[in-house]
């Protein structure tokens, strides 16, 4: 399988995994105990393999800094966290970050 569909599956579950955190009130909450679980395990799982074919820096720098973004994106959508200009502009400078070191 292509190093960066497995990087996108282990971004898209490590969001799971983050989003589901909050909703485990502290893991007295099992359903969203599990997924944080499963989550985090296909996360790691998948990135382990994605360290086959992509180098290390460049999977690392792209999994932190997209899965931090899109956790954000999650907090606001489905949370109702607060977006403001600080916040916006960290998004954007992550963004750009990850960016830059794939250039």
């Amino acid at each position: 399988m292509n190093g960066y569909l497995l990087l996108a599956i282990s971004i898209v579950s490590e969001v799971f995994g983050s989003s589901m955190l909050k909703a485990t009130n502290g893991f007295k909450k099992i359903l969203p105990s599990v997924g944080l679980i499963v989550g985090y395990g296909i996360a790691f799982y998948a990135l382990s393999l994605c360290l086959k074919t992509v180098p290390l820096g460049v999977a690392y720098a792209i999994w932190s800094g997209v899965g931090t973004a899109l956790t954000a994106l999650v907090g606001i959508a489905i949370y109702k966290e607060s977006l403001n200009g600080k916040k916006l502009c960290g998004l954007i400078f992550i963004i750009c970050g990850v960016i830059l070191l794939n250039m």
